[in-house]
């Protein structure tokens, strides 16, 4: 099966949907299947081997210029090429921040607008390549991209399926009328999309409704992750300090705060002695004042010898890091969708805590490797946590049978034979 599998660059940071899409990918790859990992705006970037093809599609200058410069829209594709460099895009990427809302949202509203929108000339480049290619299949990464349906299918003849990843938290986040714009044209263009992929069933019925499409055209798919170098995870066996980890982007959306917060009443409970916490995960410029006053808070708090940030980490740092604590807890205020950092938790034998909402109580069900707390609530993560602290046994047994699933259902083998099951349903 030859499969184009068109993906997204974070603007140079380790991204969850990145690491999927290219764990999808590779396991493919093993498969026997012939794959391309398309990335679009910016390079991916990931903790596993990159599988991506060198080359950057609907780069992130031609596609601003475009969107900006009416010029721009009728420049050679071969001066196009000198801004399409992989070098340069990862080196600019540090400045996307500095984008306004306004000109992304209406740079959102014209990338949906697909061949009608300022960047049709990025899209011809794409078809043109994906028709020398000829691929049997096409899948989007999400629905953000669903304006290149229309062209894909009536030039390549091929089934177009589009993954669903989350995208609604970016779409409530525009501000209007960019906000209602995008959604309008998503609703209509989704018809162009032969099927869909989502990681739950939650965010299928979710997104079946925000959309307006029926369920049925959605296909649940479970999230798997790489087990290479899980096998030989040790168990922590020191009881104190008990050691709370938080594995995410450092981000208000993720709770961060909420989890200092709970952190700081069990130092209260049990002496600060008794407590760690533990962070990683990527910082980006526009939340560096929301983590500055969190570190500001826990130095008020006299606890700076309690709490370490161990930045951005790699994949083995990662495993390294999962290895060294109790539990873990990404108290989300927003309903997740995926949640991949609770996979990678349990595949290291560590149980987590939870917000009840979004994909957590699904995840929580199918893997028995954790436990789940009211949302938005530091008074119940802190509950949470303590009941863990407090049943050694229930603690371990979480961890258990957390490990076993994971390895059961939730591995990248078993994600691509379902993936493959759905690509066979549309291409026979």
């Amino acid at each position: 099966m030859k499969i184009a599998y068109i993906a997204a660059g974070a603007a140079g940071m380790y991204c969850g949907t990145c690491i999927h899409d290219n764990t999808l990918a590779a396991a493919l790859q093993k498969k026997g299947h012939e794959v391309v990992l398309i990335p679009t705006y910016t390079p991916i970037r990931t903790d596993e081997a990159d599988v991506s093809i060198d080359r950057v599609f609907y780069g992130g200058i031609n596609v601003y210029l475009e969107q900006k410069l009416a010029l721009f829209r009728h420049t050679p594709w071969m001066l196009d090429a000198l801004f399409n460099s992989p070098i340069l895009l990862k080196w600019l990427s540090r400045f996307s921040a500095l984008t306004s809302v306004k000109d992304l949202g209406a740079l959102t509203v014209s990338v949906l607008q697909g061949e009608e929108g300022r960047q049709t000339k990025e899209l011809a480049k794409l078809v043109k390549w994906l028709d020398a290619y000829q691929p049997d299949i096409v899948q989007l990464t999400n629905s953000m991209f669903v304006g290149f349906a229309r062209e894909m299918r009536e030039i390549l003849g091929v089934p177009i399926l589009c993954a669903f990843q989350g995208e609604d938290i970016f779409l409530e986040d525009l501000i209007e009328p960019y906000k209602s714009q995008a959604l309008e044209l998503l609703q209509a263009r989704v018809w162009d999309v032969d099927g869909f992929i989502a990681p739950c069933r939650y965010y299928a019925d979710f997104m079946a409704g925000y959309l307006n499409i029926p369920v049925g055209k959605i296909h649940v798919v479970n999230l798997g992750v790489s087990l290479e170098g899980y096998s030989n995870a040790k168990k922590h066996t020191t009881e104190f300090p008990f050691v709370i980890g938080y594995l995410a982007r450092i981000c208000p959306e993720k709770g961060l705060h909420l989890l200092v917060d709970a952190f700081y009443q069990l130092t209260q409970r049990l002496g600060s002695d008794k407590i760690r916490l533990k962070i990683a995960g990527y910082l980006g410029k526009r939340d560096k004042p929301y983590f500055e006053g969190i570190i500001r808070q826990i130095d008020t708090w006299g606890l700076t010898h309690a709490f370490e940030y161990s930045g951005e980490v790699d994949r083995d740092q990662k495993i390294e890091f999962l290895n060294g604590l109790h539990l873990l807890s990404v108290p989300t205020t927003y309903r997740e969708s995926k949640g991949l950092y609770i996979l990678e938790a349990l595949a290291n034998g560590v149980p987590v805590v939870q917000p009840r909402h979004g994909a957590f109580p699904e995840l929580i069900a199918a893997t028995g490797g954790g436990i789940l707390v009211d949302p938005a609530s530091p008074d119940a993560i802190a509950g949470g946590i303590l009941q863990l602290i407090n049943d050694t046994d229930y603690r371990e047994q979480l961890g258990r049978q957390g490990q076993e699933a994971v390895r059961r259902a939730f591995s990248d083998d078993v994600m691509v034979e379902a993936t493959l099951a759905v690509y066979r349903k549309y291409i026979s």
